[in-house]
C-alpha cells in the first residue's frame, strides 16, 4: 500500500521564501498573531492527520465505498472514527469566524491542509471541504440568528454541510431550476424539489448536515435573477440549539462513481422541508458565488493533492525499478540493469509532474492569499485590487490545476508500466479519484468560458491588466539579478502572447459570437501556462537568493533550480502552439452541420 508523505519543506519554502506569508500577516490586524512558528505547527499537526489518520483509509474506503439502504448512508469502515479525529483536531473551523467559535485562520493555510487530505485521501476531503464551504458562506451571508445557531456546532464539526445546486434537468445551467420555496406562516419557507450530485448530502458521519439549497419562490423573476439561497437542515433545531424532529428531506440513492467512491454521492427529495432564506431573496445566484469561490480552489487543490501522491509514487519507484540500461553505459555494474530513472523519457515524465506540481500549489496560494487579503486587509484599495485577482484567478487555478493533476496521475501510472494499473499501487485509484476534478463545481469547459466570456471579452481585458501590473512589479525587483535573466526573458515573451491574444481576441469577438467559445479553452490554457510560468519566476526568485546567501537547505534549492530550468525550457514554449490554436478562430469548429458529427 502506497504511504503518502506530507510535502512540508516544500509547502514552508513557499510560505517563508516565497510569499514572504508571515510578513503578510503581520500587515494585517485580524492575522497578526499568525506567526512562523504557529504556522510550522498547524502543518505538522495536519501532516499528523493526513498521514496517520486518512492515508491508511484511502484504498480500503475505495474497496467498500459507501452503503445505502432505505435513505440511510453508511460510510466506509474507519470514516466515523476519522472524522472525530478530525473534528478533534479542530479542523473544521480553522479559519472560522472567531466570533462564532472558529479560529480565523488565513485561508492559505486551510489550502495547504486540503492539499494533504486530498493527496491522503480525496473522498473523506470532500466531506471536510462542504462543510468549510458551507460557513464561509454562511458567516458571510447569514443573518446573525442563524450565525448563532449553526456556526458553532459546525465549526467543532458536530455537524456538517453540503451545497445543494444541480437538478436533473438544470446543471451549468442553473436558471432552469425547479425548486420551489414557498413562504410560511412565520416568515421562513418550504422547499419542494429534487437535487441531485450532492457530495456530503447524507451520510453518518456527524449529528446533522445542514444543506445550503439553491431555490426559486413562486412570483420569482424568470431565469437566474430569480434564485434565492436557502439554509435547510436535516435535523431541525431550536431556538438553544438543541436538534429536534427530522426535516422533510429524504436521501433518495447514492450513485455508483468511476472515483471517490467513499463519497457519498446523493440524489436528494426536498418534501415540504422547512428552510431559511441565507441573504436576500433573488440573489441566490451571486450569494452563491462565494461559496463557489472556495470549492472551485478547492477542487484545484484536489489536482494538485493527487498529483503529489502520484509523485511520490512514481519517484521513488523509478529510482528502485531496475530496468534496461543508460544510454551512456552501465551506471550500476553489479546490477542485473540500471533503474529506471536514468532514461530520459522516465525523467520527461516525472519532472513534467514535479514542476507542474510546484507551479499548481503556488498558485493555488497565491490565489488563496488574495482570498486572505479581500477578507483581512484594512486598506480599501488592497481588498479590491485582491478581490479582481480572485474573480481572475480562480477559474484559471481551478480548470488548470484539475488538468495537469488529471495529467501527473496519468504520468505516474505510466512510470510504473503494468504496475501502474494494478491497484495495490494506488496510482489507477488516483487516476479516477483525479477525474472528477475537472467536471464537478463547474466543468473545466464552463470555467474557460466563464474566463474568456464574462471576465476577459465583457470586461475588455481590465482584470488581466491587474494580474499584468502585479507581474511587471515582480519582475522590475528582479533587474539586475544575474540568474533571472533567462527565466524572466522567457516568462515576458509567454506574457507578451498572452496581453496580444487578449487583445485580438476582444477585437475579433466584436463581429464573431462564436470566437469566444472556439477560443475559450486554449485561452484559459495560455492564461494558466502564463501563471505557471510567473509562480516559477517566484520560485527560482527566492532558491537563488537562498543559494546565493547559504541560506537554508543548499542541495533542496539547487533541485527546485533544475526543476524550475525543466519547466521553462521544455513546457513554457507550448505556449507558441496555443496562441496559432486560438487564432485559427471558429470557422471551421462552426462548419459541420450537427448532422455530419
Amino acid at each position: 500500500m502506497p504511504t503518502y508523505r506530507a510535502p512540508l519543506t516544500d509547502m514552508q519554502f513557499l510560505l517563508r521564501d516565497v510569499f514572504k506569508a508571515e510578513e503578510l500577516f503581520a500587515a494585517m490586524p485580524d492575522t497578526k498573531e499568525v506567526t512562523e512558528d504557529l504556522i510550522d505547527a498547524i502543518l505538522e499537526a495536519a501532516a499528523k492527520m493526513a498521514t496517520g489518520v486518512l492515508s491508511p483509509l484511502n484504498q480500503s474506503g475505495d474497496r467498500e465505498g459507501c452503503h445505502f439502504d432505505a435513505g440511510v448512508v453508511t460510510t466506509p469502515k474507519g470514516f466515523v472514527e476519522a472524522f472525530r479525529a478530525y473534528a478533534e483536531g479542530g479542523w473544521p473551523g480553522l479559519t472560522g469566524d472567531v466570533d462564532y467559535g472558529g479560529q480565523g485562520m488565513p485561508t492559505v493555510l486551510s489550502a495547504l491542509l486540503e492539499e494533504m487530505a486530498f493527496a491522503a485521501n480525496s473522498s473523506f476531503a470532500l466531506y471536510a471541504m462542504l462543510t468549510t464551504g458551507v460557513t464561509h458562506s454562511l458567516s458571510r451571508l447569514g443573518s446573525t440568528e442563524l450565525k448563532e445557531k449553526y456556526l458553532p456546532r459546525m465549526y467543532d464539526g458536530t455537524w456538517s454541510g453540503s451545497m445543494c445546486l444541480t437538478e436533473a434537468h438544470a446543471g451549468t445551467d442553473l436558471g432552469m431550476i425547479r425548486t420551489s420555496a414557498v413562504p410560511t406562516a412565520d416568515g421562513n419557507y418550504e422547499l419542494s424539489g429534487t437535487k441531485i450530485f450532492i457530495t456530503a448530502g447524507e451520510h453518518d458521519l456527524t449529528e446533522n448536515i445542514i444543506h445550503l439549497v439553491l431555490a426559486k419562490l413562486p412570483d420569482a423573476p424568470a431565469g437566474p435573477r430569480g434564485i434565492s439561497l436557502f439554509l435547510v437542515p436535516k435535523f431541525l433545531v431550536d431556538d438553544a440549539g438543541n436538534t429536534g424532529e427530522l426535516n422533510k428531506v429524504k436521501c433518495g440513492s447514492i450513485e455508483h462513481k468511476m472515483g471517490i467512491r467513499a463519497s457519498a454521492t446523493c440524489v436528494l427529495n426536498f418534501e415540504a422541508a422547512k428552510g431559511y432564506l441565507v441573504g436576500e431573496l433573488n440573489q441566490g445566484m451571486s450569494n452563491m458565488f462565494t461559496l463557489m469561490n472556495y470549492a472551485r480552489l478547492s477542487m484545484g487543490i484536489q489536482g494538485n493533492g493527487l498529483a503529489d501522491a502520484s509523485y511520490q509514487v512514481a519517484s521513488a519507484y523509478a529510482k528502485e525499478r531496475l530496468q534496461g540500461r543508460a544510454a551512456s553505459g552501465p551506471l550500476q555494474a553489479d546490477q542485473a540493469a540500471d533503474p529506471i530513472i536514468v532514461h530520459p523519457d522516465v525523467r520527461r515524465m516525472l519532472l513534467t509532474m514535479r514542476s507542474n506540481i510546484v507551479a499548481g500549489r503556488a498558485l493555488s496560494m497565491y490565489a488563496a492569499m488574495q482570498l486572505d487579503i479581500s477578507r483581512f486587509h484594512p486598506e480599501p484599495a488592497a481588498r479590491n485590487k485582491a478581490e479582481q485577482l480572485v474573480a481572475l484567478l480562480i477559474p484559471v487555478q481551478k480548470a488548470y490545476c484539475t488538468d495537469r493533476g488529471f495529467e501527473a496521475c496519468v504520468l505516474g501510472q505510466q512510470v510504473l508500466g503494468g504496475h501502474g494499473y494494478i491497484a495495490e499501487w494506488g496510482l489507477e485509484q488516483n487516476v479516477r479519484d483525479a477525474r472528477i476534478a475537472q467536471i464537478y463545481e463547474g466543468a473545466n469547459g464552463v470555467q474557460a468560458l466563464d474566463l474568456m466570456g464574462r471576465k476577459t471579452v465583457r470586461g475588455k481585458g481590465e482584470l488581466l491588466r491587474v494580474l499584468v501590473a502585479e507581474m511587471d512589479e515582480f519582475a522590475a525587483g528582479q533587474q539586475g539579478v544575474a540568474a533571472m535573466v533567462a527565466p524572466l526573458q522567457a516568462f515576458e515573451e509567454c506574457k507578451r502572447r498572452l496581453i496580444d491574444t487578449t487583445a485580438s481576441v476582444i477585437k475579433s469577438a466584436a463581429g464573431n459570437p462564436d470566437q469566444v467559445g472556439a477560443a475559450s479553452y486554449a485561452y484559459l490554457e495560455l492564461m494558466g501556462l502564463t501563471l505557471y510560468s510567473f509562480m516559477w519566476q517566484r520560485v527560482l526568485a527566492a532558491a537563488f537568493a537562498a543559494m546565493e546567501l547559504g541560506q537554508g537547505n543548499q542541495d533542496y534549492c539547487d533541485g527546485l533550480v533544475k526543476t524550475g530550468e525543466f519547466f521553462m525550457r521544455h513546457l513554457l514554449p507550448r505556449s507558441k502552439a496555443l496562441v496559432e490554436e486560438i487564432a485559427a478562430g471558429p470557422e471551421v469548429m462552426m462548419a459541420l452541420r450537427a448532422d455530419q458529427f
